[in-house]
């Protein structure tokens, strides 16, 4: 568990010193979240990287359980120091914008997804409740409902397409997910046995999460407090979703003779092996496994170079690539092509 603690709580500790302190203490962290991470990376790249584990850690649980509580403290934390209530000045307010989006849209939005694969009704809660003061609550049903089951085809709206760009897999994912994954819910919902009364549709919480956590920034910041919520919520969705971006661009599942797609494998995620980033991210890097195992704990995800997709760079350093579209074909497109053999481009 060492890099996973190294990688999530000393980030915690920085952030929430920065959002009172400013100053040298959110340069740290800013330098931690960036620098460091790559630094990491290159240092303990190889064979500790590969390493599989082959069992899961009782801590691994109680990481995921930290990480979510002390995410709802660090949301308000980060809008009472983004909206200025805590004395910080402008740069350290814009730095501040950065640690606290990179830390929700890399950490947060990843133990978010470890928590809803739980078998634990209240864990799979908080992994929601995290989604909620995000405002992207609706994931948690999207993800579970749709992403899993169609990934890797024209039917999941977070599978990016061969040729497509980033800027317009934003709009498109977020939109599609939201439907999708409230068709999913209706019609979950008309299939069961028992009737359920409307107030318990997910998509009721979902926006009584997101609401409150709308109607607290504003009271504690006021207009600024509910400005740096949605600001912060937007850069962190970004992220979230340019992550599932890289992980299925241009991987395609065949359809069988029978109408049906075939079983998910290996080859239908992008995996990263960097050690340090992907602790940071709960092993999300460790994609293609977790599609294979969704309940396997985080700590127990396993990477096969051979017969698994990998990226050339690590996941965070790729996002920054993405934002490139010419550099980022460059570098995918003949890999995807190499991976599924299709050589179909999606007009852009």
């Amino acid at each position: 568990m060492l890099w996973f603690n190294l990688a999530t709580v000393v980030p915690v500790i920085l952030l929430a010193l920065s959002g009172f302190l400013g100053g040298p203490v959110s340069l740290v962290a800013l330098v931690y979240m960036t620098i460091f991470v790559f630094t990491m990376d290159k240092l303990i790249h190889g064979a500790a990287a590969r390493k599989n584990a082959d069992g899961e850690f009782p801590a691994g649980e109680s990481l995921s359980i930290f990480l979510g509580f002390t995410h709802l403290a660090l949301v308000f934390i980060a809008v009472l120091a983004l909206s200025g209530m805590t004395g910080l000045n402008w740069w350290e307010r814009i730095v501040c914008f950065v640690l606290f989006g990179q830390f929700f849209g890399q950490v947060s939005n990843a133990n978010a997804h470890e928590l809803i694969h739980k078998n634990s009704r209240w864990m799979r809660r908080l992994g929601v409740a995290i989604y909620t003061t995000l405002l992207f609550g609706h994931h948690a049903s999207a993800h579970t409902k749709v992403h899993h089951i169609f990934v890797a085809s024209w039917n999941d709206p977070n599978t990016a397409r061969l040729g497509e760009s980033v800027y317009r897999f934003w709009p498109r994912a977020w939109v599609g997910s939201f439907l999708r994954g409230l068709k999913a819910e209706n019609n979950a919902r008309a299939k069961a046995q028992t009737p359920r009364a409307w107030w318990t549709h997910p998509y009721w919480g979902y926006l009584l999460g997101s609401g409150i956590t709308v109607i607290l920034s504003f009271i504690v910041a006021g207009w600024a407090g509910f400005a740096a919520l949605l600001a912060v919520c937007l850069y962190a969705t970004l992220q979230h979703l340019a992550s599932d971006y890289i992980q299925h661009y241009g991987l395609q599942r065949r359809r069988l003779a029978n109408g049906k797609l075939e079983p998910v494998g290996p080859k239908h995620s992008w995996n990263a092996p960097h050690t340090f980033s992907s602790a940071m991210m709960m092993n999300v890097p460790r994609h293609s496994d977790h599609h294979m195992n969704p309940n396997r704990n985080f700590t127990a995800l396993r990477l096969d170079d051979d017969i698994m997709p990998v990226l050339p760079k690590s996941l965070p350093a790729m996002g920054l690539v993405a934002l490139v579209p010419p550099l980022w074909r460059h570098m995918m497109d003949p890999r995807a092509k190499e991976v599924t053999g299709i050589s179909e481009v999606v007009s852009d």
